[in-house]
């Protein structure tokens, strides 16, 4: 008897006995379904002339089959955090091509709905979130190698153009040939004016507004705006630019005087997904409610994620526009707030007064 027929019979006795011991130590394929499963898989045994073995996944889908939906043999050769993080490679690996969940839940040996579970309370973000943010990568990649705009966006599998500028809106955070420049070209207007929380500066590019934040002086906010925006070329609000922000100004000022409703003006969000989503989500809590940051996280349908909703919050650069004074810790006390504790406390009194009135 040869080693190769000796180590066959130990396996098929395996599969017989569905012995859990020689889980991800091989799998075995039955000819007749196209399937290959782990040993204790506890499906119908097949016919032992219909079986062949394989040391691995990866060769029984070189093969020719597919993995078993009810054992998940792929699932047996790495834990499953492991197995998420080889998906999320595979994953950035074919960003540009079409990945619908059925096809990664099937490279990844498991149905569809444990697919979805495991990937995002592994990664955090669905899969599909995850390969926009691949696709993203990639075409930010190929606009700093020079490469011209358009095929970087077929590069990274945006079919079209106006599918790029769809997914440009938050991911980009500028447009694609300023980006290819690192931002330098790019010119932001600011103004600043007097609140009754103090000095105010907003800033904008052609897309909106992307900077509004407190400060001690007019000299401090310009030096946190070019810390912020390095590359950037930053002038004060001229003929040109003065009516459009001087009226955003005004309207955000009477906002603050009077508590009245937030401004609704054109926003330039500029961050990671994730913190896109945190700060949308905040726009949508109404003056004179607050949520906490177990709710926030909750309500951008990544309820682990709690100390990451407080820290998308700190890093937000639109003070009042993105109200991230709304969001308090559990116990309701205030916790942080970017431009002090005292204004925070301040803009919350100023909308709880607002909405007694208004529903008294």
């Amino acid at each position: 008897m040869t080693d190769q027929t000796t180590t066959e019979s130990l396996r098929w006795q395996q599969v017989t006995t569905r012995d859990k011991a020689a889980d991800g130590t091989f799998v075995y394929a039955v000819k007749t379904t196209g399937v290959f499963c782990r040993p204790s898989c506890p499906s119908r045994l097949a016919r032992r002339e219909n079986v062949t073995f394989h040391a691995g996944p990866e060769e029984a889908e070189a093969a020719g089959f597919r993995a078993c939906r009810r054992c998940h043999p792929a699932a047996a050769q790495e834990p499953a955090a492991s197995l998420m993080q080889a998906m999320a490679q595979y994953i950035t690996a074919h960003a540009e091509e079409s990945l619908p969940l059925a096809r990664l839940a099937d490279q990844a040996g498991m149905s569809s709905t444990h697919f979805q579970r495991a990937f995002k309370a592994a990664l955090g973000v669905s899969p599909r979130e995850y390969q926009a943010a691949a696709r993203m990568a990639r075409f930010k990649a190929g606009l700093r190698g020079g490469g011209e705009v358009l095929d970087a966006a077929f590069d990274a599998g945006y079919g079209s153009t106006s599918r790029l500028y769809e997914a440009v809106d938050g991911g980009l955070g500028m447009t694609p040939s300023a980006y290819r420049a690192g931002g330098a070209g790019e010119t932001l207007t600011y103004a600043v004016r007097e609140t009754v929380l103090g000095p105010l500066m907003m800033a904008a590019t052609p897309r909106g507004v992307c900077f509004v934040q407190f400060g001690d002086s007019e000299d401090a906010l310009q030096t946190q705006l070019a810390r912020e925006f390095p590359k950037a070329t930053l002038c004060p609000a001229g003929p040109d630019a003065q009516a459009p922000l001087d009226a955003w100004m005004s309207a955000l000022g009477q906002h603050l005087a009077e508590a009245g409703p937030r401004p609704d003006l054109p926003l330039d969000l500029r961050g990671t997904a994730f913190q896109i989503r945190v700060w949308r989500f905040l726009m949508s809590v109404k003056p004179g409610e607050v949520v906490s940051y177990s709710e926030l996280a909750a309500g951008i349908g990544n309820p682990r994620a709690v100390r990451a909703a407080a820290s998308a919050c700190a890093a937000n650069r639109i003070a009042l526009l993105v109200p991230c004074h709304r969001a308090l810790r559990a116990d309701g006390s205030l916790g942080g707030y970017r431009w002090g504790p005292e204004r925070k406390r301040a803009l919350l009194d100023a909308e709880r007064r607002e909405r007694a009135v208004t529903h008294g």
